[in-house]
């Protein structure tokens, strides 16, 4: 907002600048070219004061990301060791995969802000990937955690696109999928005609909450565990690399998320 009022200041005292140079009238010329100067020496100090502050913010945040690596590798390795110990403890191996899945979404909530924070400091490199390869990979990981079962429709397919970026946009479609089905129902994931699919046979949505899926902190289900920025991230992701993203969902049938590559085709 200030710099918006700098620019229309500048703006002023230039029209009224030209105007006196016009009419030749140097009673009014004089004090404008002093304020233009005086100006610009005010803005070029608030300028760099806000540079110093978005300097100092940025190498706190990226203090503070890496210290919150260190504690949630720490909580993994001990819960497994755990584990180990207490194999027969049914009760409290059950208490202790509560804490292992609250300090997964932990991890992928670190993943994210760190790649935010790498995507403000530099721009991230595009490279050529294989779709089928990304999707069977992220596929893989996904049924490490004994859920839904997956069914493959793929076509080859290769685009030039931020790998991470496309792997967390995959991952988060993928998370949402399984969050709001029944363990035993299957999720579909298809590539065809340039076009990626995911669908799921879960709880699905009506209009109303059609219309409120990308807003930040979002949830189907209040009672669900989540951090509810899933899809903010895979639109802002998408926008960004020019995907188009439709969502279908009916309530009680489920939801099929479509992603339009052509834009991105190798």
């Amino acid at each position: 907002m200030k710099n918006y009022l700098f620019i229309l200041l500048y703006i002023v005292l230039f029209v009224m600048t030209f105007y006196g140079l016009f009419y030749r009238d140097m009673a009014v010329v004089a004090p404008i070219l002093f304020g233009l100067l005086l100006l610009f020496i005010l803005n070029s100090n608030l300028l760099k004061k806000n540079y110093e502050i978005d300097e100092n913010l940025l190498h706190l945040t990226k203090e503070i990301i890496h210290e919150l690596n260190i504690p949630i590798s720490t909580i993994q390795s001990n819960v497994s060791l755990i584990r180990r110990q207490v194999k027969d403890n049914e009760k409290l191996l059950k208490r202790l995969s509560r804490i292992e899945d609250a300090s997964k979404r932990l991890e992928r909530l670190y993943d994210e802000l760190h790649y935010s924070i790498k995507k403000e400091i530099k721009s991230i490199e595009r490279e050529e990937v294989d779709v089928v390869d990304l999707v069977k990979e992220r596929v893989s990981i996904m049924r490490q955690l004994n859920r839904n079962p997956f069914e493959l429709e793929l076509e080859p397919c290769s685009v030039v696109v931020d790998k991470i970026g496309f792997e967390k946009m995959l991952d988060n479609i993928l998370t949402n999928a399984m969050k709001y089905s029944a363990k035993e129902s299957p999720i579909t994931i298809r590539l065809e005609n340039n076009i990626l699919s995911i669908e799921d046979r879960g709880v699905g949505m009506d209009e109303v909450e059609l219309l409120m899926i990308y807003e930040r902190y979002f949830q189907l289900d209040s009672s669900s565990q989540g951090k509810g920025i899933g899809l903010a991230l895979v639109q802002a992701y998408c926008i960004d690399e020019k995907i188009k993203i439709d969502i279908d969902s009916k309530k009680g049938v489920g939801t099929r998320v479509k992603l339009d590559l052509k834009t991105i085709i190798v």
